[in-house]
Parts: structure tokens; sequence; C-alpha cells
């Protein structure tokens, strides 16, 4: 509900309550985007390394480190947006406990946060290194133990 003079809204207003259900899909979205990446990650470096056995040349192998660079940096980019979006969701619920949203806020949903902050923090993160690094260290060791 608006108030008249200091324009605030209440939780349970049904524009916040759409607002923060457009939010949470969006945040889904950017979950199941980084999982994507992961399953494909697996499998696509998975298939490349049983083709590249049956070569003469093991340094064939290495050709699977193209997709887990290319996915890995991808998942970076959805977990960035992830956390950015989470920001964004919070700043809003803060501001509406705090009785100072601004009804214009509504329906604009932009993640907040600097890119390069939020990627440089999900390239740490535990959900991309320790999951993308043993793939690419597997692919060198296999591509060593082919020939290459």
């Amino acid at each position: 509900m608006l108030k008249s003079s200091n324009s605030t809204l209440s939780a349970y207003s049904p524009a916040v309550q759409a607002h923060l259900a457009m939010m949470q899909d969006v945040i889904r979205r950017m979950a199941d985007n980084s999982r994507s990446c992961k399953l494909w990650c697996v499998t696509l470096a998975s298939a490349m390394l049983v083709l590249m056995s049956r070569s003469d040349n093991g340094g064939y192998a290495l050709v699977a480190l193209v997709p887990t660079a290319f996915l890995g940096a991808l998942d970076i980019y959805y977990l960035t947006l992830e956390k950015r979006f989470r920001n964004s969701y919070n700043e809003f619920v803060m501001r509406l406990h705090e009785q100072t949203l601004d009804p214009s806020r509504l329906f604009r949903i932009a993640p907040s946060g600097s890119p390069a902050t939020h990627a440089w923090r999900s390239a740490r993160s535990v959900s991309i290194w320790p999951f993308y690094l043993p793939i690419a260290i597997a692919v060198v060791l296999a591509a060593v133990l082919l020939g290459g």
C-alpha cells in the first residue's frame, strides 16, 4: 500500500510481492545457468577425452581445455550476475523494511554493485575453481599419459 506523503510501500502490497517474485526468478535462472555450465563442461570434456584417447597423438586431448575454459568463464559470468541480483534484492528488501523505498524502483530489475568486483569474487568462489581446476588438471594429465 502507498502512504500519501512518505510514498512508502507495504511488504504485503501485491506490487511488492510481484517485484520480489520476479527478482527471485531472475536469481534462480542465473543459478540454473551456472549449473548448466558445469554439466556441459563435464559432458564435453569427458566426451572429448574419450574421442582423443583413440587418436595417435595424446596432445589432442588438450583440446578439451577449450570448452573447460569457455564454460568456466561463462559460469563466472552467471555467478557474478546472480550475486549482483541478490545484492539488488537485498537492497530492495532493506529499503522496504526501513520504509525508504521509492515506488519508482518497483519493477526495475537491474543488478547492483560493481561487475569487476563481483567477477573477481565469483572467480575465487568455491563453486568455480574447485570444480574447473581439477577438470583442467585431469585433461593435462590425460594428455601427458596418452603421449602428448
